[in-house]
């Protein structure tokens, strides 16, 4: 008999315990073996040469933090069962296993409007239906429907355990230390109120705070460098492209499957785009790029050259939205270099804007020794958090390096 108890050394936690089999079941199906296959930061590694780490990595990290705020909590007097603690770490496990190539920039491109959780909730019930029925508890917390609510909010909240690794994780394989926050003194404060939702001890303020500072800072630092959303938009544009040039009738070299998607029009996702999605992942939409930089079609040619070479476009970064006249000018000078008439498809605004904390969706609760609750930022005790509800913008213009000299 197989066992399947495993222990995993992980490069940020330590040694990682796979403390019920069927986790291990999970971890060896090919859907999630597929996310071994699918980058955690995307097109990072363009600006932080170390940051190669996958969806895998992340899921497993995440699945281990769940497992020690759930052992925290028991020896804090809340009650779990077996069944409850199996229930979670599958969600966390599985939170993320309807990511496609890319992540996030590429989602709404391949499967229309369907957002990953759409898909993960699609393909975790495809499991439950395979495992018969032993992922039931699992669904139930991942949607928020189980009677319990702080097992949701472990799962996704302002301070769930997927933030906690991602933080920590990102930091490790970018090199930015901004981001490293202390997890397990974090999990140490997590507790359980009466009502039944997770808050955390009001000691543990100044542990939170750096956590939501952090998170701040990894996005405009790493996130949302210029770079890396620059990086990040080129990917949505050449995807873009590729299916406009494939509905003229454009015959474009690519794989089975992501020539599925580039056909495939806007409606409602069927078994076989479910099926064949499973089979996509990053080397998928790479292959394509690199055959791509040879296409006909000079706009796809371009954005794939720039991706595959790490030949870049020029930013500037503004807190505010450029002037249009400032714009026109760049579209009209690509024009001129490149003798084309439609240099606005290679000059554009792109916009980033974040909300640090949200104080008042899900918003973070800390339990005083008397035992009441309070809000994160109603705490005397609190330097930051009034601080960090506002939301900031910013805006990058990209326009072709080739041309920079000509309109700097």
């Amino acid at each position: 008999m197989q066992n399947k108890l495993k222990i995993i050394n992980d490069p940020v936690h330590g040694f990682i315990k796979i403390p019920h089999e069927i986790l291990f079941d999970i971890i060896e199906h090919p859907y999630f073996q597929r996310l071994r296959r699918i980058g955690q930061t995307g097109l990072l590694n363009l600006i932080f040469p170390g940051a190669t780490h996958t969806r895998f990595h992340h899921a497993i990290g995440a699945m281990h933090l769940m497992f020690t705020a759930l052992e925290t909590l028991k020896q804090k007097g809340v009650k779990i069962s077996e069944e409850e603690e199996k229930g979670a770490m599958l969600a966390i496990l599985m939170h993320d296993i309807g990511h496609g190539p890319f992540s996030h920039a590429l989602e709404s491109m391949l499967m229309d409007d369907w957002h990953h959780e759409n898909l993960s909730l699609l393909l975790m019930n495809k499991l439950n239906e395979e495992f018969e029925g032993k992922l039931s508890v699992a669904i139930e917390m991942f949607q928020g429907k189980y009677h319990r609510k702080f097992f949701n909010q472990l799962i996704s909240s302002q301070l769930d355990v997927d933030r906690l690794d991602y933080l920590n994780r990102d930091s490790f394989f970018t090199g930015v230390s901004e981001g490293n926050i202390n997890t397990q003194r974090i999990i140490s404060m997590m507790n359980v109120c009466e009502e039944g939702e997770l808050v955390i001890d009001a000691k543990g303020i100044y542990s939170i705070e750096n956590f939501l500072t952090a998170r701040m800072f990894m996005y405009w630092q790493v996130y949302y460098h210029k770079t890396s959303a620059l990086a990040e938009f080129l990917l949505v544009k050449i995807l873009e492209r590729a299916k406009y040039l494939v509905s003229q009738g454009v015959d474009l070299p690519a794989t089975e499957n992501l020539k599925y998607f580039l056909h495939r029009g806007k409606n409602s996702a069927t078994d076989e785009d479910v099926e064949r999605f499973t089979q996509l992942d990053d080397n998928d939409v790479i292959q394509a790029m690199k055959n791509w930089q040879s296409a006909e079609d000079f706009i796809l040619s371009y954005w794939c050259k720039c991706v595959i070479q790490r030949n870049l476009p020029k930013t500037i970064i503004s807190s505010r939205a450029f002037d249009p006249g400032f714009i026109e000018e760049k579209v009209k000078k690509t024009n001129e270099f490149f003798g084309i008439d439609n240099g606005n498809e290679l000059v554009h605004e792109i916009k980033r804007k974040l909300l640090p904390y949200n104080s008042k969706k899900q918003p973070i609760f800390l339990l005083q020794k008397n035992g009441k609750k309070i809000r994160l930022e109603e705490s005397e005790d609190q330097l930051l958090s009034g601080l960090i509800v506002n939301k900031t913008t910013r805006y990058i213009l990209m326009y072709p390096r080739d041309v920079s000299r000509m309109i700097s």
